[in-house]
C-alpha cells in the first residue's frame, strides 16, 4: 500500500489521483481509500472539501492521425475507484473504530482484485490507527460519564483527557481531531473505557505501506486555505449547511463536526454574524493545517518514516518522485 498524507490544500487528493492514473496507464490498477473523517458523510461535499471531481483524472489523447485497425484509443479522462467516501448519514456519530474495520474490508476487496490500495488523508488519527495497527474496540456510550463531563468547558475536558492519555500511553485523540466539547467528551469516554479494559485481545493486522508526505511552504498553504474557503462560500456551502439542517439534523450534530460545520452552522442559527464566521472559521482552518503537520511530525517520532516531496513541483514530478521512492 501507499499512503499519502498531508495538510489541509496540500493537495493530496489531486496528487494520490494522479499516482493512480499513472499506474492504470502502464497496467496497474490503482484504487484510493480515504483517510478523512468527514468525508464520509453524504451531503457533506463543500465542507468537507469532498471534491469528487480530483478522481477524474486528464490524460493525453493517443495520437489518431494514423490508427491502425487494432488500434485502442484510450477514454480522455480516468476515472479513479475510490473508497470511505458517502458511507454514512449526517448526523452519525462515526468514529476510529468503525473506520479501522470499514479500511480493513475495503483494503481487502481492493487487494483480492490485483488492485494496489493507497490511502489518502489528513486525517492524523485515522491514518496512524491503520498504519500502526492501534488495537481497539467498540466503545459503548457512557451516559453518567457525559452527564458528569457536560458542564465542563474546553480547557477542563482538555486537561481530564491528558491525563486519561497519560494513564493509557496513547497516542489517540490529539487536538488535530478533538476541537469541540462534543468530540472531547467522545475522546474521554473512549480513553476512560481502554483504561479498564484490556487490549491484548484486540487485533488489527500489519499492513506493509510507504508514506508519502506533501509538504506545501507555510505562505502558499495559507494562501490556498484562504483562497479555498472564499470558493466555498461562493459554491454555496452556507445553503450545503441550511439544507442538511432542514432535513432534521440539529444545529448541535453539525457543530459536533467542527470548522466549517461549527462556524457556519452557528451563523446560520444566528449565534455570529456573517463576517466573524468568515473571520473565525479562516483562522480556525490555518490552526487546524498546523496541528495537521504537529502530528504528522509526532507520527515520525513513534517511529514512521515519512517520505517528504515538495507540493510545489509539477505534478508528474511529484508522480515520479512516488514511483521511485515506492517502486512501483
Amino acid at each position: 500500500m501507499i499512503t499519502i498524507i498531508g495538510p489541509t490544500a496540500s493537495g493530496k487528493t489531486t496528487l494520490a489521483a494522479h499516482l493512480a492514473a499513472s499506474l492504470i496507464a502502464e497496467g496497474q490498477p490503482a484504487e484510493i481509500i480515504s483517510g478523512d473523517s468527514r468525508q464520509v458523510y453524504r451531503g457533506m461535499d463543500i465542507g468537507t472539501g469532498k471534491d469528487l471531481c480530483d478522481y477524474e483524472v486528464k490524460i493525453q489523447e493517443a495520437n489518431t492521425q494514423h490508427p491502425s485497425p487494432t488500434t485502442q484509443i484510450p477514454s480522455p479522462i480516468t476515472k479513479i475507484p475510490y473508497h470511505l467516501i458517502d458511507i454514512c448519514d449526517p448526523g452519525e456519530k462515526y468514529n476510529i473504530f468503525e473506520f479501522q474495520q470499514d479500511f480493513l474490508k475495503a483494503y481487502e476487496d481492493i487487494t483480492s482484485r490485483g488492485a494496489l490500495p493507497i490511502l489518502c488523508g489528513g486525517s492524523g488519527l485515522y491514518v496512524e490507527s491503520v498504519i500502526r495497527e492501534y488495537h481497539l474496540s467498540p466503545v459503548p456510550k457512557n451516559e453518567e460519564l457525559r452527564e458528569e463531563l457536560s458542564h465542563k468547558n474546553m480547557t477542563e475536558l482538555t486537561a481530564i483527557l491528558m491525563d486519561l492519555k497519560e494513564k493509557n500511553n496513547s497516542d489517540m485523540h490529539n487536538k488535530t481531531d478533538v476541537d469541540s466539547p462534543q468530540r472531547a467528551i467522545r475522546a474521554i469516554e473512549i480513553e476512560a473505557y481502554n483504561l479498564e479494559h484490556k487490549t491484548e485481545d484486540r487485533y488489527f493486522p500489519p499492513i506493509e505501506t510507504t508514506i508519502i508526505g506533501v509538504d506545501i511552504p507555510r505562505d502558499e498553504r495559507r494562501r490556498k486555505i484562504s483562497t479555498r474557503l472564499k470558493n466555498r462560500v461562493d459554491e454555496g456551502m452556507v445553503d450545503e449547511i441550511k439544507r442538511i439542517l432542514d432535513s432534521g439534523v440539529s444545529a448541535d450534530d453539525l457543530i459536533y463536526y467542527g470548522l466549517e460545520y461549527k462556524y457556519v452552522t452557528e451563523y446560520v442559527i444566528g449565534k455570529r454574524s456573517y463576517d466573524s464566521m468568515l473571520k473565525e472559521l479562516e483562522i480556525a482552518i490555518h490552526q487546524f493545517a498546523k496541528r495537521q503537520m504537529t502530528w504528522f511530525r509526532g507520527m515520525e517520532r513513534r517511529g514512521c518514516t515519512i517520505n517528504w516531496i515538495d507540493a510545489m513541483l509539477p505534478m508528474e514530478e511529484k508522480v515520479k518522485a512516488i514511483r521511485n521512492i515506492t517502486g512501483f
